[in-house]
C-alpha cells in the first residue's frame, strides 16, 4: 500500500506539473526574464503550491504519526550554512540557465525531448560528484 501511495502522488505531482506547465523550460525562462518579455503566470502555480503545502502540513502534523511510518521525518538543520547558500546558488544558476529543475524534467522525460535527457546525465552527475566528495570537503572551512 506505501508504494502504490507513493505512486499516486508522484503521478499526481507530474500531472500538476505538466498541467502547469512546469515542465516547459520556455515557460520557465519567460517566467525569470522579469526586464524582457516577462511571464507571471507561474506566479498562480506557485501560490497554489504555497497554499496546498501550507494546508497539509498543518493537516498531517496534527497527526500522532504518519499513515506508513512509525514517526515523523522532519528536517532538524536549522542554520543557513555556506553549503546551503552555495547550493541553492547552483540550484538557482542551473534552472535559470536551462528552465528546468529535477521535479519538472523527471516528468518531461516521457515527451522524447532531447535536451532534457542532456539536462537529467548532468543532474545525475552532480549528484554522483557530490556523493563522491570526501566529508571534509561538505563541512564549511
Amino acid at each position: 500500500m506505501r508504494i502504490l501511495s507513493a505512486l499516486a502522488v508522484g503521478v499526481l505531482f507530474g500531472l500538476g506539473l505538466t498541467i502547469s506547465g512546469m515542465i516547459n523550460p520556455a515557460k520557465i525562462i519567460a517566467f525569470l526574464d522579469v526586464t524582457g518579455d516577462w511571464d507571471p503566470s507561474l506566479l498562480v502555480v506557485m501560490a497554489a503550491a504555497l497554499a496546498v503545502a501550507f494546508v497539509g502540513y498543518r493537516i498531517v502534523l496534527a497527526r500522532a504519526k504518519p499513515v506508513f511510518e512509525p514517526t515523523f521525518q522532519l528536517p532538524t538543520k536549522t542554520v543557513i550554512d555556506r553549503p546551503l547558500l552555495i547550493g541553492s546558488a547552483l540550484f538557482g544558476a542551473g534552472w535559470g540557465l536551462s528552465g528546468l529543475c529535477p521535479g519538472p524534467a523527471i516528468s518531461a522525460a516521457s515527451l522524447g525531448v532531447g535536451e532534457i535527457y542532456v539536462f537529467m546525465i548532468a543532474l545525475l552527475a552532480g549528484m554522483l560528484l557530490k556523493d563522491g566528495l570526501p566529508k571534509s570537503a561538505e563541512k564549511p572551512a
